[in-house]
C-alpha cells in the first residue's frame, strides 16, 4: 500500500496579506527615521540639584565616596551594605572596561523639580533614572547628594 504524500498548502492570500504587512511596517519605520514624524521625545524638567561624585574601593570591601570637585570624603559604605549603590556602579565600571576609560571621570547625580534623580556617567553619557527601582532605591542615592562630608 503506497500513501500519497500531501504537501500542505498556504494559502495564497495570507502570504500576500504578511508581506504586505511586512513592507507597510519598514515604510513606516523608514519614514520616521528619516523625517522625524511621530518620533517621541522625553525631555527632563530642569535640574534643580546636582553633584559630581566618584567612587574608589577601600580596604576590605568598603566603597568611599568623594566629592569630585575638591576630592572630599563624603561618605564609606560598609561591606555588604547599599547592594543597590553596587550594582549600579558595577554595570557602570563594566561599561568603562570595555570602553578602556579609567575611574577618574565622575559621575553626575541630578535630582530633577519633578523629584526624579538620575546618575550620569560623564565618561559615557550613560544615564540611569534611578525611579524606576523604586523609591527604597532612589533614596539610597538621593542621601548622597546632601552629605557634606566625613566617614561614617
Amino acid at each position: 500500500m503506497s500513501r500519497a504524500v500531501q504537501e500542505p498548502v498556504v494559502p495564497k492570500g495570507g502570504v500576500l496579506a504578511a508581506a504586505a504587512l511586512v513592507l507597510f511596517s519598514l515604510a513606516a519605520v523608514t519614514t520616521v527615521r528619516l523625517t522625524g514624524i511621530g518620533e517621541v521625545h522625553m525631555t527632563l524638567p530642569s535640574a534643580v540639584q546636582s553633584r559630581d561624585l566618584q567612587f574608589a574601593d577601600g580596604d576590605n570591601g568598603t566603597v568611599l565616596v568623594y566629592d569630585a570637585s575638591d576630592h572630599r570624603l563624603v561618605d564609606t559604605l560598609a561591606p555588604g551594605s547599599n547592594g543597590f549603590i553596587r550594582v549600579v556602579l558595577r554595570g557602570l565600571a563594566r561599561e568603562r572596561r570595555l570602553g578602556d576609560i579609567g575611574s577618574q571621570p565622575p559621575f553626575k547625580l541630578t535630582r530633577y523639580a519633578g523629584g526624579q534623580i538620575t546618575l550620569t556617567d560623564t565618561s559615557t553619557g550613560k544615564q540611569i533614572d534611578l525611579g524606576a527601582f523604586g523609591s527604597t532605591n532612589t533614596e539610597a542615592f538621593a542621601r548622597l547628594m546632601n552629605l557634606r562630608g566625613g566617614a561614617t
